[in-house]
């Protein structure tokens, strides 16, 4: 039953958040700074994993009884350890970093149609970006298949741990997949021959995250006293997230509504996971 679920959540957060993704650009997202843009939905994703990684997973690992000196070094490596990925190209769509002519190579979701200057940090989804081409489309669902497996074995150590608290984790993942497979459909309809095309490239890279949770599964059958330390792992991967990849793309200059605006979604994710945590826990 259980693994059926992790299948179940990880597809839905795999797959689900490409096509929410697509959705959204499809109702014109971003299009007008008046409504909700990317950025709320960075700032609500960051929210929502920082949570889950502060308020759940971790504390999650440490009523195991595992020393706590074990599990903070084993934060401190996974954090480690998803630094040298991102400078290898392999965590978060495999962009160029090297040159230093992207800034946050990551931010390309929502920076393409920025090159004429604004910071209001709601791009307008049509990729008019010059440098984007040079981010092969190949590149692009490789590093996004990579990112999704981690995802996986991720949430499906979370289920392991809790039914609830797997629950939670596969909403956060979905949460900060969205704004990152906007920018994977708008490069790959730059090199595909047509939306749908680029649509199914983009939801096969995501269906790999079951992959990765029935890996994630067989391993903790056989390792379950290694629990915590995935527990441990998927917190590092989610604060990494959030510190490196998604608030800096925050760190625009703005107006003051804005700001707050983005400070508001930041802690509406906070209150969302935690509240959703603590009624699991209570049932």
């Amino acid at each position: 039953m259980t693994l059926i679920v992790i299948l179940l959540a990880t597809l839905a957060a795999g797959i689900g958040s490409v096509w929410l993704a697509a959705l959204l650009m499809r109702a014109g997202l971003g299009r007008s700074g008046d409504g909700v843009g990317p950025q709320h939905l960075l700032s609500l994703a960051a929210g929502a994993l920082l949570a889950t990684a502060f308020m759940l997973l971790l504390p999650e690992a440490f009523e195991s009884g595992v020393s706590p000196q074990a599990l903070f070094a084993t934060l401190l490596v996974g954090l480690v350890f998803f630094f040298l990925l991102d400078k290898a190209e392999l965590w978060h769509h495999g962009h160029e970093h090297a040159d230093g002519g992207h800034g946050n190579g990551h931010a390309h979701a929502h920076e393409e149609g920025h090159e004429d200057g604004h910071e209001d940090g709601h791009g307008d989804g049509h990729g008019h970006a010059p440098a984007a081409p040079r981010v092969g489309g190949w590149a692009v669902l490789t590093g996004d298949s990579v990112h999704c497996f981690g995802d996986g074995v991720l949430i499906a150590s979370a289920f392991v741990a809790d039914m609830r608290l797997g629950l939670v984790a596969a909403l956060s993942v979905l949460a900060h997949e969205v704004p990152h497979h906007m920018g994977d459909l708008v490069v790959l309809r730059q090199s595909s021959t047509s939306r749908s095309a680029a649509l199914v490239k983009v939801s096969l890279a995501g269906a790999v995250t079951a992959l990765g949770g029935l890996l994630g599964y067989v391993l903790l059958e056989r390792l379950d006293f290694a629990l915590p330390y995935f527990l441990v792992i998927a917190s590092s991967s989610f604060v990494y997230v959030a510190l490196a990849d998604l608030i800096p793309q925050l760190q625009k200059r703005l107006s003051a509504r804005q700001t707050l605006h983005q400070v508001l979604w930041l802690l509406a994710g906070m209150v969302l996971v935690t509240v959703v945590g603590h009624l699991a826990h209570q049932h």
